[in-house]
């Protein structure tokens, strides 16, 4: 049985061509992408230990294989992060429970006002399982008529509590929202992993999978790290909208300040315009 660890590294692997690495080729191969021998040797390691790791069978390699198997497969910043985060995850390391409680879905006092001090711009609360726990009035005038803001009383949420990952998965009207469907799936996906722990994944995961389909499924175990660039949106008034984000992190209640800023001077224009605009009615 597989790995978190030893499915991303497989599946890097898999995703790197030899000659990107000044290897030579070598000949046909029987799956894509860079050969265990070749990373092995990168990396210092023995080609039988690799196999271990990629298979599951060894899952407490040193941190200094950790780094080796980074530098071998190029990682940037992002994607060794995640490497070390699965490593621990892994040998059980963030595992602090049997039964881990859920994720916090209460938002402090200060979190709020800080929230509060960003009127009228548009501004969310969430954590990594994708709960919006709290939002600017701006935030409700952008997702106006999406259906996102809409309440799901489910096993997951307290009654009340909309969910973004649900809703991108499981909500058709999200793929007419986000114009980059695929990337904003990605993200969510991947920040499932980034959760209290590995079991709150899991636990979200296993009510959401069924329903969701394989385009969850397959991207919760790709590990492919998303680049996070301008979220572009069709608004349901007309415009179409492009974003940049900046992310505030809440590490101690493992929640964020997601700010959402204009990237270009139309975007600015358009959402002055949605401010002036009655409320929508969702969208069917």
């Amino acid at each position: 049985m597989g790995t978190p660890l030893g499915d991303f590294v497989r599946t890097k692997r898999d995703s790197i061509q030899p000659e990107t690495l000044g290897l030579p080729e070598r000949g046909r191969r029987r799956s894509p992408g860079l050969r265990r021998l070749d990373l092995a040797a990168r990396a210092g390691i023995s080609v039988e230990y690799l196999t271990r790791i990629e298979q599951g069978r060894d899952r407490n390699p040193s941190i200094a294989v950790i780094n080796a198997l980074a530098d071998a497969l190029s990682l940037d910043a992002a994607e060794r992060g995640h490497l070390r985060y699965l490593a621990k995850i892994t040998g059980g390391e963030c595992t602090a429970h049997a039964r881990p409680a859920p994720p916090r879905r209460d938002v402090r006092p200060s979190v709020l006002r800080t929230l509060h001090l960003l009127e009228p711009g548009i501004a969310v609360v969430t954590n990594r399982l994708g709960d919006i726990l709290a939002h600017t009035t701006g935030y409700a005038t952008l997702t106006g008529g999406t259906g996102l803001l809409d309440a799901h009383a489910d096993a997951h949420a307290d009654a009340g509590v909309p969910n973004l990952t649900r809703y991108v998965f499981t909500d058709p009207r999200a793929r007419a929202f986000f114009a980059d469907w695929d990337d904003v799936a990605d993200e969510q996906a991947f920040d499932l992993w980034l959760g209290p722990s590995v079991e709150n994944s899991e636990w979200l995961s296993a009510e959401l999978a069924p329903v969701a389909g394989p385009d969850f499924t397959s991207r919760l175990n790709r590990h492919v790290v998303p680049r996070r660039g301008t979220l572009r949106l069709n608004h349901p008034a007309g415009p179409g909208l492009r974003l940049t984000r900046e992310t505030l992190d809440v590490p101690a209640d493992a929640q964020q300040i997601v700010v959402f800023l204009p990237a270009d001077e139309e975007t600015e224009t358009a959402i002055a315009r949605l401010r002036e605009r009655p409320r929508l009615r969702a969208i069917s």
